[in-house]
């Protein structure tokens, strides 16, 4: 584990850019000496850390909001997209296929390469893939004050743009009293989470150092499909009537046996469905073996400095900056590889010329990730006006290593066979405002301007060196019928580079969107609904394919036109004190305009197809019973319809409907002794034991050989199997 005052080995550069923050830190620190009044005060400052990228009813954007107190009854160890589940257009998956290790999750169909992740007003997205990897910070749930997902465009934000949605997190607040508490978990699969936190409370009314360690581990539910997650989490806070600062550091460690292989068999699918083909080989005596260290190996650690300062009752602002640091490889034994494809010539082999051998390789990533970010705040009684922005820089190195053969003999040990190098630098501004225009009358702005510059030198990639320039509008109006019922309409227009993956297959556009979103919110203490129109129309949208590379990454390419038009229906019925009903729905069309396929060697134009992944109908719920004070018993349940895993409209292709159901369970005990509260959580997943599969993979190829003379495309389609009922259960005692 890193120390926030240890740093890495850096380049002088950005040894610079942290030692900055430090003094920064230190400087801000001797200076501010008011008085906090009050907590509430002080979670008011806590919540301006990310009031620069949220919305409130005022706006007229889709969202969601999830508090601490939702998080921690199901947070039992699995991963924040499956926590997030049951939200409304939210499809979740997981490799290991019982929400540990590798997750997805995927918002009105778009991938999570799609939506932008902010942490505490950070970019969290990895800059190149644009994806977030959750597994890299296990447990982070558990350190998260409240979580907001706007679905659609939102609100400008910083990091990749959002095309399906933003979801950006406040890490825990800052707390007046002191705490600590132990929790453990265990269930299904040799599942196991064990957590200590603590926080000091203010310290002589400024001062608070708060923090937690944790430990994951799962044998999953695929075969071999393991897990051994590490993180931590700390906080320093010095806290005024009008000054915030927080210096955090917080990271993880993870080792995963590969499971993103999925499951191609039929017969598998039916009578194995645990079957893990990852790290598969035959030996020398013909038997089928698993290499042991088949795995994915990554060390990531973040270092956030924030400064939140009120100068009076108008104006705030707020100043950040960030580095993370981040390492890892995956290992893979490798049949039958052609060895030029690893910088090696052929080899005479007692008296046998060899092109082809076994082999183990590590493909490495080496990365830092760092800049700033910045807002300034005006607000009166009818104007709320927020200027930001950010400048962030990545530079990652690139290189594999061959370790072992079969049957040629390497150059040198832990032979090097590429090597290269990318960066890629962001930087954006913006100004948002929301007028009052009269009693019932809002207005809402929003500008900003990204300009994003790649370049890269890998042989997957080729030469890169692109550079972007966007403009994203926005613009909307609320109006408030009367104190219990809002309409709201909105425009917001998108730009979006594409991803180093997006390099692999040749020279790809950058896609456009323009979002339109028609809603009504109901709002009385009895019920809360919000009905939600929107059509997303897109120019080069980059769509999955269904295919995968060969280190499991979902492949992309610009289809041109296409939309996606929905309806989402989202509501809160509080039918008595004891009931609690939650349900949402989605009904939507995803197409492909006049899409152009290559099938037998002819080019066919299909017409307008379905895009990849993309369900029509997607319905959640949540019946919650509140039997007695402290106790709550809550049925999650969730329906995804049929989805295609390409885009061609091939049965072959087609991801069959399913439907869930979870019950929670979380019991607190008051004590007046040791501790100050005992919670007794547990969860069972899938308790209908249904046999489904979330996610999938559809490939095809041009095959000549059966048929000289001809050309015919063959398909072929792999799936990831997801657990049948599974339970986890867990004991927390706060101090």
């Amino acid at each position: 584990m890193k120390t926030l005052f240890k740093l890495p080995n850096l380049q002088g550069s950005q040894r610079k850019k942290i030692l900055f923050s430090s003094l920064l830190f230190s400087s801000i620190c001797s200076f501010s000496q008011e008085t906090p009044k009050d907590s509430t005060k002080v979670n008011q400052l806590d919540e301006v850390l990310v009031s620069a990228v949220r919305v409130t009813d005022k706006t007229p954007v889709t969202f969601s909001n999830i508090s601490k107190e939702e998080l921690q009854k199901r947070n039992l160890g699995q991963d924040i997209p499956i926590l997030l589940n049951f939200l409304p257009s939210v499809v979740t998956t997981s490799d290991a296929g019982n929400g540990f290790g590798y997750s997805g999750i995927r918002v009105r169909g778009s991938d999570a390469s799609r939506v932008n992740v902010t942490i505490n007003g950070i970019p969290y997205n990895d800059a190149e893939s644009q994806g977030t990897f959750w597994v890299n910070m296990p447990d982070f749930a558990s350190s998260v004050e409240s979580i907001q997902l706007q679905r659609g465009v939102g609100t400008s934000t910083n990091g990749a743009g959002a095309f399906g949605a933003s979801l950006n997190l406040l890490t825990d607040a800052t707390s007046k009293e002191s705490s600590a508490e132990i929790s453990n978990s265990f269930g299904s699969f040799n599942s196991r989470k064990h957590t200590v936190k603590f926080g000091t409370g203010l310290m002589n009314d400024h001062f608070e150092v708060a923090g937690r360690v944790s430990n994951i581990q799962s044998d999953g539910y695929i075969d071999r499909a393991s897990s051994n997650l590490r993180s931590y989490f700390l906080q320093g806070t010095y806290a005024s009537e009008n000054t915030l600062i927080k210096a955090l550091v917080f990271g993880g460690k993870e080792k995963t046996y590969q499971s993103w292989n999925g499951l191609e068999d039929p017969e598998k699918l039916i009578n194995d469905r645990t079957y893990n083909t990852a790290g598969e080989y035959v030996d020398d005596n013909g038997v089928t073996r698993f290499y042991d260290n088949e795995t994915d190996n990554y060390d990531q650690d973040h270092y956030q400095l924030h400064w939140n300062q009120k100068w009076n009752s108008n104006w705030s602002t707020n100043l950040a900056f960030h580095y993370t640091i981040g390492k890892g490889f995956y290992e893979n034994y490798k049949a039958g590889e052609d060895v030029s494809d690893y910088a090696l010539e052929p080899q005479n082999i007692d008296g046998v010329l060899v092109d082809q051998t076994d082999l183990i390789r590590q493909k490495w990533l080496d990365n830092d990730f760092y800049g700033t970010t910045f807002s300034t705040n005006y607000k009166n009684e009818k104007l709320d006006f927020i200027m930001g922005g950010g400048y962030n820089k990545y530079e990652g190195k690139h290189f594999g290593n061959v370790l072992w053969t079969r049957s040629i003999i390497l150059p040198e040990y832990n032979f090097k066979y590429y090597d290269d190098f990318s960066t890629k630098t962001d930087f954006n501004v913006f100004a948002k405002a929301n007028y009052q225009i009269t009693e019932k009358f809002s207005l809402f702005g929003d500008l900003q301007y990204r300009n994003v510059n790649y370049t890269a030198n890998g042989n997957d990639t080729g030469l890169v060196d692109d550079s972007f320039d966007f403009f994203n509008p926005k613009a909307g109006l609320t109006y408030a019928i009367n104190n219990k019922n809002d309409l709201y309409f909105s425009y917001a227009r998108a730009n979006r580079e594409p991803n180093r993956n997006d390099y692999e297959g040749g020279n790809p556009r950058p896609e456009k969107m323009n979002d339109f979103e028609l809603g009504w919110r109901y709002n009385t203490p009895k019920a809360r609904l919000n009905i939600n129109g929107y059509y997303m129309q897109y120019k080069d949208q980059l769509v999955l394919t269904g295919e995968l590379n060969d280190v499991g990454a979902p492949i992309r390419e610009n289809s041109g036109d296409s939309y996606r038009l929905g309806l989402e229906i989202d509501a809160a019925l509080y039918l008595s004190e004891k009931w609690i009903l939650r349900p949402n729905m989605t009904l939507s069309a995803n197409k492909n305009k006049d899409f152009v396929f290559q099938r037998d060697g002819v080019l066919q134009n299909l017409g307008d197809t379905n895009i990849a992944f993309s369900p029509n109908v997607i319905v959640g719920n949540a019946i919650t019973f509140l039997p007695i004070k402290n106790l709550q018993v809550s049925l999650l349940s969730k329906f995804v319809g049929e989805q295609y895993m390409g885009n061609i409209d091939s049965n072959a292709s087609k991801l069959d409907s399913y439907a869930t159901s979870d019950l929670s369970i979380s019991h607190e005990i008051k004590t007046n002794s040791v501790f100050k509260s005992i919670i007794f959580s547990g969860l069972v997943n899938n308790i209908f034991d249904y046999q489904y599969e979330s996610n999938g993979y559809f490939y095809t190829y041009d095959d000549s050989w059966s048929s000289p003379g001809q050309v015919s495309t063959i398909e072929g389609a792999g799936y990831y199997p997801q657990a049948g009922i599974n339970f986890l259960a867990g004991l927390t005692l706060k101090f």
